[in-house]
Parts: C-alpha cells; structure tokens; sequence
C-alpha cells in the first residue's frame, strides 16, 4: 500500500477524521496531507 492510502485509511477508522484535522495533530497544512494522500508530493 502507499502512503496516500494509508493516511486514508487510517483518516477513516479513527472516526472518519477529516485533512484538517490530520494536519492540525501533524503540524502540517491540509493542503501538505491532500498532497500525500494523492501522491503529488515527492518528500
């Protein structure tokens, strides 16, 4: 699996957790998380 399908899937069995909320526990913008999970970043 890659990592875009990972962060996904695991968004969804901690209860359907939005970008937002990802980014805001990573201390990254949702934008950076949008990127990863479609695969537009290359870090």
């Amino acid at each position: 699996m890659k990592l875009g399908v990972n962060l996904q899937y695991l968004r969804k069995i901690h209860g359907n957790m939005t970008q937002e909320e990802l980014a805001e526990r990573m201390s990254v913008s949702r934008q950076t998380i949008s990127k990863w999970e479609t695969g537009e970043s290359h870090s």
